[in-house]
Parts: structure tokens; C-alpha cells; sequence
């Protein structure tokens, strides 16, 4: 993968080499953990530039409102990621391990498997989005003219919740199968096509947060029919070959198959619904600061996404390289990923927020028609607090990555669920309704990743991930050079 230049491999591989000259991690390591990091990392940045773009666009066009409207269906919409992301979890940790087993039957199956349970379980999601998109707004605020146009998304956007989810899961196929770089452009060429589809439908034919909302089924349909088609044909037109081929007419189901999916996938969803289900009382929160803080919130965390990708590149990269290691029955070379990918994503996150950091007024101010608006002031304080706190996402995203690997998810869930319900919501109702203030949403953000850094690190260090993984590897091993 490394024949395909890029200034954002160049970087990271540049962090990765300083590490290795301090002997913090293997020079070879840090080369393949690169090459499999950044296209993920430029698939996030795509996705997180897509969602900022979206806000930008509709608080340009339509107005603080509109922000704010968005920002409630946000959440909403993200249960998408949870179904996509759940099975995915289960996806990439079969996947790896059997690709690093040459257990190219069992992956198959693993892979349709995991389509079919995407498809049933976001359906029905659809279906509610589709019919009470008002109501459920509703639930979160009072505004009437955000409740409007956040339904008008939401009732849209339904129809690309089983797309999206599918489109997950593809990518996770392909980086399980140590091809990252193919995942990459797919998904990142459908973020830039919805970007691009979203300015005509915004400000060409004036439809609003509906041109948002309809963008972004359109990118999400285009990137599902190149997966089905890559995948199924083991290549496709102007991308190239696939790491592997599906052959889409085998089984669909097989119990033990799906039961491990759902094993481990299970918690992987549920750890990513903690992230979904704490926005909606964060919102709730929020609304009781008022509109502009509403907004403000939202930027932030868009600005948060964007922060946060480095940890999707390095926590799939811990995924796929400890699973193809614990599938060959090599569980000190696992390890070792594990141990320097941790480092790894540490010293990156720790770079990109001080970059941030440096440049937070400008940043949020692309945000806003007006510069001077009020919530640019609270924005920017919020990025800042973002900023130190984002560091321990690092540690958290990267020691989670070995245990997803090994189906060992359970450790995760928890230590999100008690970061986000035990600590971030708290702060932030304490925030809202005592004297507290806007302090409450600064430690909300430090308690949302503190927590989960030091327990996932902990049961990372226990090793106790690695026999769980016996559980979960293919009966086949790989045959002898």
C-alpha cells in the first residue's frame, strides 16, 4: 500500500518513525500500521468534513435554526452507525482472523452473514424515521422551527440508514482483509460526492435541510452499489482489485456464523449507541442554555469529529493487524501491535489537537454566516476543552481495537456507557441548572473519554483478550511455506 503517495501517510509515518527512534515502537510495525491508518483516517475526515460541511452549509443558507434542526435529527440519524457499526464489529474481527488464517470459505460466509443481519436490523429503524420524524424530534425541544426543519431532514435521511450501515460493514471487510487503501476510496469518494451533491441541492435548487437530507441518500446508495459490485466480482472499474471475492449466491445463514456476529457485534453496537443515546438527554441539556448554545455544542462537535478520526484509522488498523496475528495463532506478535499502535494514536492525537487548538477561532468561524454571531464565542471555548480531551480518545479508541479484534467487547461497552452516563450527562446537567455553567460542558468532554482511556488501557494490559479470541478463530490454520 505504500505505492500510493500521500501527504497524510507522509505525516503519520513520520510521527510513527520519531516513535521508533525513541524505540517506543518497531520501525516495520509502524510502517504497516500506517499504511492501514491513514486511508481510514482519510475516510473519516471525508465523512466528518461531509457532516461539518452539511452544518456549514444549512446555518449559511437557512439560518441558526437550521443548525440547531439538524443537530436533533443528528442523533437520530446516527443509529445507522450503531446498526452498521454493531455487526461491522463482528465483521472485522471474523474477517481478520480468517484472513490471516486463509480461511477463505468461513470469511465468505462471515461476509453475507453479516449483510443479511445489517438489512433486518435497519429496516424497521427506517421505517420509524420515515413515518414519526416529527414526533421524535419533538422529543428533544421546544423550538417549533427547529423541531420543522429537523423533521424535514429526518424524514429523508430514514432512507439511507440501510445503506449507510452497509456501507460500514464493506469497509470493514476490506481492511479486515489488510486493504484499507480500496475501503478508502469508496468511501471517501461517496463523502465528496454527497459534499458536492449537497451544494447543488442546497444553494442550486434552494431545498434547504431537505438537500441535505437527499444528498446524502444518494452518496450512500452509489457507495453500497460499488461495494456489492467490487466484492462480488473481486474488482471494480477504476479502483482495482479487492483483497478478496464474495460469491453472492452462497449461504446466507448459518447459526454459529451468526451467532458469533452477534456475540460480538452486540456490544460494539451497543458501544456505539452509548455515544447516539447520550445525545439526546445532551440535547435536552442544552436546550435549557438556549438556542445559541444548542448551536454552538453542535459545531463543537463536528470539530470533534474531524479530531477524532485519527482513531478510527488506528483503532481499525489495531483491529485487522492484532486479528490477523491472533488467527495465525501469533498472540505475542498481537500483542505487540496493540501495545505500539496505543502509542502510536496517542502521540498523533496529541499533534492534531494542538493544531486545532492554534487555530480554533477560524475553525469555528467557517461555521457561522456571521463571524460575530453569539454562539461563536461559546463554540470556540468548547473546542478548546474538546481539545485536551480528545488526547485520551486516543488511548481509549486505540487499546479498544485489540479487544474488538478478539471478542472481547463486552470491556468497551461499559467503560463508554460509565464515561458518558456516569460522568459526561451528569456534568452537563450540573452545568445547565446550577452555577456551574459552561464548566459542566468543558468536564463533559474530559469525562466522556477519561474514563473510557484508563479501563479499556487496563483490561488491554490484563491479556485476558487474548484467550478470549481462542473462542472465535477459524478451525483452519495457515498452511506452511
Amino acid at each position: 500500500m505504500s505505492r500510493y503517495p500521500n501527504p497524510l501517510r507522509l505525516v503519520i509515518l513520520a510521527i510513527g518513525f520519531g516513535l521508533a527512534r525513541l524505540d517506543l515502537i518497531d520501525r516495520e510495525r509502524a510502517v504497516r500500521t500506517t499504511d492501514l491508518a491513514w486511508p481510514r483516517i482519510v475516510t473519516g475526515l471525508a465523512r466528518m468534513s461531509k457532516s461539518a460541511i452539511d452544518v456549514a452549509m444549512v446555518g449559511v443558507a437557512v439560518g441558526t435554526s437550521a443548525v440547531a434542526g439538524v443537530g436533533f435529527a443528528g442523533p437520530f440519524y446516527g443509529l445507522a452507525f450503531v446498526v452498521g457499526g454493531g455487526v461491522a464489529g463482528g465483521t472485522i474481527a471474523l474477517v481478520s482472523q480468517r484472513y490471516g488464517a486463509d480461511a477463505r470459505e468461513e470469511l465468505g460466509l462471515a461476509v453475507r452473514s453479516s449483510a443479511l443481519l445489517v438489512v433486518l436490523i435497519s429496516l424497521p429503524v427506517t421505517a420509524i424515521f420515515w413515518l414519526y420524524p416529527h414526533e421524535l424530534i419533538s422529543l428533544l425541544s421546544s423550538n417549533e422551527r427547529a423541531i420543522e426543519l429537523g423533521a424535514r431532514y429526518l424524514g429523508i435521511v430514514a432512507l439511507a440508514v440501510p445503506f449507510a450501515g452497509l456501507n460500514i460493514m464493506g469497509g470493514r471487510v476490506l481492511i479486515g482483509a489488510d486493504d484499507a487503501y480500496t475501503a478508502m476510496q469508496l468511501r471517501a469518494g461517496g463523502a465528496v460526492s454527497n459534499i458536492v451533491l449537497n451544494a447543488v441541492f442546497i444553494f442550486g435548487f434552494g431545498w434547504g435541510v431537505a438537500g441535505a437530507a437527499l444528498g446524502t441518500v444518494l452518496s450512500n446508495v452509489v457507495v453500497t452499489a460499488a461495494f456489492a459490485a467490487g466484492l462480488s466480482r473481486g474488482r471494480f472499474p477504476g479502483i482495482g482489485d479487492f483483497p478478496v471475492r464474495i460469491d453472492p449466491f452462497g449461504s446466507y445463514v448459518d447459526s454459529a456464523t451468526l451467532r458469533d456476529l452477534v456475540e460480538i457485534g452486540a456490544p460494539v453496537g451497543a458501544r456505539n449507541l452509548v455515544w447516539i443515546a447520550a445525545e439526546f438527554p445532551m440535547l435536552g441539556i442544552l436546550d435549557i442554555f438556549g438556542e445559541t448554545t444548542v448551536a454552538a455544542f453542535v459545531i463543537a462537535r463536528r470539530i470533534w469529529g474531524l479530531m477524532n478520526t485519527p482513531g478510527w484509522g488506528f483503532g481499525l488498523a489495531a483491529s485487522s493487524l492484532v486479528g490477523q496475528h491472533l488467527g495465525a495463532n501469533e498472540d505475542a506478535v498481537a500483542e505487540a501491535y496493540g501495545r505500539e499502535i496505543i502509542r502510536f494514536a496517542v502521540a498523533t492525537y496529541l499533534i492534531s489537537a494542538l493544531i486545532v487548538a492554534a487555530l480554533a477561532p477560524e475553525i469555528v468561524g467557517l461555521f457561522a454566516d456571521d463571524p460575530t454571531s453569539p454562539e461563536v464565542p461559546i463554540a470556540v471555548s468548547l473546542v478548546y476543552a474538546a481539545c485536551v480531551a480528545v488526547i485520551f480518545q486516543g488511548v481509549a479508541g486505540a487499546a479498544a481495537g485489540p479487544l474488538d479484534a478478539s471478542g472481547d467487547t463486552r470491556v468497551p461497552f461499559v467503560s463508554q456507557f460509565i464515561g458518558m452516563f456516569g460522568g459526561s450527562i451528569p456534568l452537563a446537567y450540573l452545568g445547565a441548572t446550577t452555577d456551574l455553567g459552561y464548566w459542566g460542558l468543558y468536564l463533559a468532554f474530559l469525562a466522556e473519554t477519561t474514563v473510557p482511556a484508563a479501563i479499556n488501557y487496563l483490561r488491554f494490559r490484563t491479556g485476558k483478550w487474548k484467550a478470549i479470541s481462542e473462542s472465535y478463530r477459524p478451525e483452519t490454520t495457515p498452511a506452511d511455506d
